[in-house]
C-alpha cells in the first residue's frame, strides 16, 4: 500500500505539495566570494520543509558540473552559475516571477 501525504492527503505518487511549494517560493541567487577568492553562486529562499533541497542541489550539481553544498538553509555552487541557475530553476518547476538574480 502506498503513503499518504499528510498535507494534501493524496497518496505519494500522486502529492501535488512540492509543486505547490515551488510556485509560491521567493527564490534569490548572487555571487560570493569565499575564502582564497572563490566565487560561489548562493541560491536561498527556498523553503526546505516544502522541497527535497538535498535532491535540488544535486541536479544542479549534476547539470553545471561544480561541487556544493548546503548550509544553513541556503544551497551554495562553486562557481559562477548566474547565467545558467534561472534557467534551471524554472525547468525544474519554480515559477519564473519567484526568482531573482542579483
Amino acid at each position: 500500500m502506498s503513503d499518504i501525504c499528510p498535507t494534501c492527503g493524496l497518496s505519494k505518487e500522486l502529492c501535488v505539495c512540492e509543486s505547490i511549494a515551488k510556485e509560491s517560493q521567493k527564490i534569490r541567487a548572487y555571487l560570493d566570494n569565499k575564502k582564497f577568492n572563490k566565487t560561489y553562486t548562493i541560491i536561498e529562499g527556498i523553503d526546505a520543509k516544502s522541497i527535497d533541497m538535498k535532491e535540488l542541489a544535486k541536479n544542479l550539481k549534476g547539470r553545471f558540473a561544480c561541487g556544493g553544498t548546503i548550509k544553513e538553509g541556503r544551497i551554495e555552487l562553486q562557481g559562477n552559475h548566474l547565467s545558467k541557475v534561472r534557467k534551471a530553476l524554472i525547468e525544474f518547476g519554480f515559477a519564473p516571477e519567484s526568482v531573482d538574480i542579483d
